[in-house]
């Protein structure tokens, strides 16, 4: 699993870019936004409503009610993920996982903040990528749909602001995905 990233959102294609990728969108109950970069997402990625499943339990097993802010979930294949690790991490590889929080609204005065309903601002971006999914499932002897759902929770997680960096927070993290992951009837995925 990947650390946090600092906020920033993906770079999306242009219209313009005839090399860029095509882009497919789904928009699930106002809050959740699936877009499908990698060509071969769509032939064994779980439905929009199991990805809406698995990051509402999520959400809501860390307190937080519907309507549920507002989120993105791409999936893409390896060569944009590594860019995506290299330009925000410094690795130069592919990797699973990246989270995107949304950053806090800046410059306005504290009382329009506090006005501010929570739930029009956006929690963040979860970058997945298909093709580390696959080959991590079959490693680990997983099901596709089992270990698509722990890198979701684990994303949403990261979203929220919890990171493993430290070994306390690890284990806490680690915990908090085997509830999730339970509530959804999925086997521990560090067993």
């Amino acid at each position: 699993m990947n650390d946090q990233l600092p906020p920033a959102t993906p770079n999306e294609s242009s219209e313009d870019d005839t090399d860029a990728p095509s882009c497919r969108e789904h928009m699930v109950d106002d809050w959740l936004t699936l877009q499908y970069a990698d060509s071969n997402a769509s032939s064994d990625i779980p439905s929009a409503e199991q990805l809406a499943l698995w990051a509402s339990t999520a959400l809501s097993h860390e307190g937080h009610t519907p309507p549920f802010r507002p989120m993105c979930v791409r999936f893409c294949d390896a060569s944009e993920i590594q860019a995506l690790n290299r330009d925000y991490r410094d690795r130069d590889k592919p990797t699973n996982v990246l989270s995107f929080p949304a950053p806090a609204p800046v410059g306005l005065p504290p009382e329009v903040l506090a006005a501010l309903d929570t739930n029009d601002l956006t929690l963040g971006d979860l970058v997945v990528c298909t093709a580390v999914l696959r080959d991590e499932a079959q490693q680990q002897g997983k099901s596709l749909p089992h270990h698509c759902a722990h890198l979701l929770v684990h994303g949403v997680l990261h979203l929220l602001g919890y990171d493993h960096i430290e070994e306390a927070d690890a284990e806490d993290m680690e915990t908090r995905e085997r509830a999730i992951l339970s509530q959804l009837g999925i086997a521990d995925p560090y067993a």
